[in-house]
C-alpha cells in the first residue's frame, strides 16, 4: 500500500492543480466541453469538489459503511447559482477541510477498511483512487483546452499503476485476447516501462515475456486516457500515437479496446 506521505502529497498536489486551473481560465473555458461527455470544465471540478465535500471529516468504520453520499447532490445545489469566482472559492474552501483532514490522518487511518469505488478495500486505497480520479479529471479539461501539465510526476505514476492493476481484465475481458497469446505494452514515455500480459486461462500482468505475440507502443498519457475511455482509438493511431507489431489483428484488437472505465 503507498504511504502517508505519498498519498497527502498526492492529494495536495491535486487540490492545488484543481486551484491552479480555477485562476487560470477564463469565462468560456470554464464552460468549454471536457473530455466527459456530460461535463464542461466547470462540471469536472464540481465533480472533484462534490466528492471531497463528501469525505471531508469522514473516516470509515468499516467496509460496509458508506460515504455521505448525501453530501455530493447538497455541494452541487449548493453551487448551482454561483459565479465562477464564487464557486472557485468554494471549491478552495473545500479542499481546505480536506488538507486538515490529511494533516490529522495517521498511518493506521489508511489500512482502515473502506468503502471504494471498486469494492471493499482499506482507505489507503481509497485515496490512491482518488489521486487516480483528480489526475485523469485534470486532464478531461487540460486536453481540449490545450493547457500543460507535468504527466511524468507521482500522480501519474499513482495514476498508472490504477490502470496496470486493471491490466489483466482489460487485456482478457476488453481485448479478448485468446488463451495462449500475449503482449507487451511499450509506454514510450513520460513514463517509460514495459507491461508484460499473458493470457493462460486467464489475463494476468507477469514480469517478462521473451516473445510476445504483439507489442504496442504510445506514450504514457495517452495510454490512460484510452483505458479511462476518454479518447477514440482511431484519431490515436491515425496520428501514430499508437502502434503495434506482431500479430496485426490482436494488436489492432488491443489497441481499440483498452477502455476499462469512463
Amino acid at each position: 500500500m503507498t504511504g502517508l506521505a505519498s498519498i497527502r502529497s498526492a492529494l495536495e498536489q491535486s487540490y492545488a492543480a484543481v486551484e491552479k486551473l480555477c485562476t487560470v481560465m477564463s469565462a468560456a473555458q470554464w464552460q468549454a466541453q471536457s473530455l466527459c461527455p456530460d461535463w464542461t470544465a466547470r462540471g469536472v471540478i464540481g465533480h472533484l469538489a462534490s466528492v471531497e465535500y463528501m469525505l471531508a471529516g469522514w473516516l470509515p468504520g468499516s467496509a460496509d459503511e458508506l460515504p455521505p453520499f448525501d453530501r455530493v447532490t447538497a455541494f452541487m445545489q449548493q453551487t448551482a447559482d454561483l459565479d465562477d469566482t464564487a464557486f472557485a472559492a468554494r471549491v478552495a474552501e473545500t479542499f481546505g477541510h480536506r488538507r486538515a483532514d490529511l494533516a490529522a490522518l495517521s498511518e493506521d487511518d489508511l489500512s482502515r477498511p473502506s468503502w471504494t469505488p471498486v469494492g471493499p478495500a482499506s482507505y489507503g486505497s481509497f485515496m490512491t483512487i482518488r489521486v487516480f480520479d483528480f489526475w485523469v479529471h485534470e486532464r478531461d479539461i487540460t486536453t481540449p483546452l490545450g493547457l500543460q501539465t507535468d504527466d511524468g510526476d507521482a500522480r501519474a505514476e499513482m495514476a498508472l499503476a490504477e490502470v496496470e492493476r486493471s491490466l489483466g481484465y482489460i487485456v482478457g475481458k476488453k481485448a479478448s485476447l485468446p488463451d495462449g497469446s500475449s503482449i507487451v505494452f511499450h509506454l514510450t514515455g513520460p513514463l517509460r516501462r514495459d507491461l508484460y500480459v499473458t493470457v493462460d486461462g486467464r489475463a494476468k500482468v507477469i514480469g517478462h515475456i521473451e516473445r510476445p505475440d504483439v507489442e504496442l507502443s504510445t506514450d504514457s498519457l495517452t495510454f490512460v486516457q484510452l483505458a479511462c475511455g476518454r479518447i477514440d482509438p482511431q484519431a490515436q493511431i491515425d496520428a501514430g500515437l499508437v502502434s503495434w507489431t506482431g500479430n496485426g489483428e490482436l494488436g489492432d484488437r488491443a489497441a481499440r479496446n483498452l477502455r476499462y472505465t469512463m
